[in-house]
């Protein structure tokens, strides 16, 4: 009887850890794919006031930590979470054809600074893994807006140890006539080569506010690939090799060094999951050779987003939009520097498809979302997703020519409450086979 006990006992507890590993080890894609102020409200609006109060009690909502906080701990009373910042850590663990099997740990954080209550939330996030396949990926990122707003930095740094899968240049059109370099680089049937190399990035932007929400910037960025290999030994079998030879740049190496110059304006209720507001930013990033860039270009990048709460007492109800796009205006990008599906700054447009599946000298994404609440207390919600990708190419076809859909849906978990950050399970679907699920923390835009 003893022995019975303990067994069960056992059982129990391997249970609960149980629960805790599979709502939180998962925080990275799983298929190829790492506040602002409340708008100003009337004075005689006070109902509208009490519900927007309500649906920001987070007594009322309940998250991962309330879960293990009830599972380990069921006579704990809630913390009442009356301070407004908070950080998540979890295991950063992934599986799929391209990386293998991976593993390691990921951690997000979001907090006020200072105590003026017009300050927007300051995000940050790093992450360490390894796979079975070689790659091993260490970044840091963030995002400080400091007391006032009166300045905003926007950063990062990464080291990596990469795979990248390589279709080609275009957006799926058919080739007519042409050379054979030609159908090499935009490919219709979409042919996969993987290209090794080690990334390094070094990129930090400083955004002064100079008016209400709105903030000029400049910054430095400094991408470098060293040791790219591949299988074409002969450098001319493949898009990469066709289009290395064809604009005069290394096979196996290069540097995208430059400044960039930004204009931001931004009214988001929260930086991870808004409900309402506008962020906007565009800007030029200006290559050179002169301080080590392999070739000199002019890039010009815009990022909008929108979103409509559908609801005062429920404001979870949101149909958000996304726009993206990045356009060469003069010079040479090298081959993985171009635009693509998944190269924005947070790697999650064009879900559906992997990364760089799609991809040109010019490209935009735009996308469609609805986001909803299912259960009363916040836990769990839900989202729908579209999106249409187009891309250019060297052979004739011109961006908005063509385009490419993508879409989806997914469930959300609430990790952290006073952050408003989700674990995000979408299953996504697009052309030409595509589909799959992609996993990460915080909303794709």
């Amino acid at each position: 009887m003893t022995v019975l006990y303990n067994n069960k006992h056992s059982l129990s507890k391997l249970l609960k850890v149980s629960i805790i590993c599979f709502l939180a080890g998962i925080s990275q894609y799983s298929y190829a794919q790492v506040g602002p102020p409340i708008d100003s409200l009337k004075a005689d609006s006070l109902r509208k006031v009490a519900r927007i109060k309500k649906a920001d009690n987070f007594n009322q909502q309940y998250d991962f930590n309330d879960l293990t906080r009830n599972i380990f701990h069921p006579g704990r009373k809630p913390d009442t979470l009356k301070k407004k910042s908070g950080i998540t850590i979890i295991p950063n663990i992934a599986a799929n054809p391209t990386i293998g099997a991976q593993i390691g740990i990921k951690a997000v954080a979001g907090r006020k600074l200072g105590n003026d209550p017009n300050t927007l939330l300051s995000v940050a996030a790093t992450s360490a893994s390894i796979t079975t396949k070689g790659i091993i990926y260490f970044y840091v990122n963030h995002n400080i807006f400091t007391p006032g707003n009166k300045y905003n930095f926007q950063g990062s740094i990464v080291a990596a140890k990469t795979v990248t899968p390589d279709y080609g240049i275009g957006i799926g059109r058919e080739i007519d006539g042409g050379s054979a370099n030609d159908k090499t680089l935009a490919d219709p049937t979409h042919k996969v080569y993987a290209l090794h190399s080690q990334y390094f990035n070094i990129r930090e932007k400083v955004y002064k506010e100079v008016e209400k929400n709105l903030f000029v910037g400049a910054g430095v960025s400094f991408d470098i690939r060293r040791k790219i290999t591949q299988k074409d030994t002969t450098f001319d079998g493949t898009p990469s090799s066709v289009y290395n030879n064809e604009h005069g740049l290394p096979q196996d190496h290069y540097s995208a060094n430059g400044f960039l110059f930004n204009i931001q304006y931004t009214t988001r209720d929260n930086q991870n999951r808004a409900y309402k507001g506008i962020y906007a930013d565009a800007g030029f990033r200006v290559n050179q050779t002169w301080i080590g860039s392999t070739k000199s270009s002019v890039q010009f990048t815009t990022d909008f987003r929108k979103y409509f709460s559908l609801s005062e007492s429920h404001p979870e109800h949101v149909i958000a939009i996304w726009n993206w796009g990045s356009y060469l205006l003069s010079g040479t990008l090298p081959y993985l520097e171009l635009p693509g599906t998944g190269k924005d700054g947070s790697f999650r447009s064009g879900r559906g498809y992997t990364t760089t599946y799609f991809k040109g000298t010019q490209f935009n994404d735009t996308e469609v979302e609805y986001r909803f609440p299912i259960t009363r207390n916040k836990f769990l919600s839900g989202v729908t997703f579209f999106s249409m990708q187009s891309a250019n190419d060297e052979q004739g076809t011109k961006l908005f020519q063509v385009f490419q859909p993508g879409g989806g849906a997914g469930l959300r978990v609430l990790f952290n409450k006073a952050t408003r950050t989700n674990l995000c399970l979408d299953y996504a679907f697009g052309k030409y086979g595509n589909k799959g699920f992609f996993l990460g923390l915080n909303e794709a835009f």
